[in-house]
């Protein structure tokens, strides 16, 4: 068996770009592909940028500013998120279990 990453093929902006990616990872690849185009596509349609070039560092620079803005405080941790997800559900779990046995 190969050791080689797989690669696959992906449009942004009408050109194609082969890029590696591992095994499993291909639908969040092309789900960034489709956000990263959107974006590109959305800067080239505003009139107000040309050239690829730019139109890739103002996409980038949009992307890292959306990503930056998650972080308030010390940082967006989606770990800490589903725990507490998993507490409020376990509070639920507890209190319908009490009003469960009242009937």
């Amino acid at each position: 068996m190969s050791d080689a990453p797989k690669t696959i093929d992906v449009t942004l902006l009408g050109r194609s770009y082969r890029v590696a990616c591992e095994e499993g990872e291909r639908e969040p690849l092309m789900q960034a592909v489709a956000y990263l185009d959107g974006k590109l596509n959305e800067i080239r349609q505003s009139g107000k940028v040309s050239g690829s070039e730019r139109i890739a560092v103002m996409a980038a620079l949009n992307i890292a500013h959306e990503l930056l803005s998650t972080k308030i405080g010390n940082g967006f941790d989606i770990g800490q998120v589903k725990r507490r997800i998993a507490s409020i559900e376990a509070k639920l779990d507890a209190a319908l279990a009490q009003q469960e046995k009242l009937f």
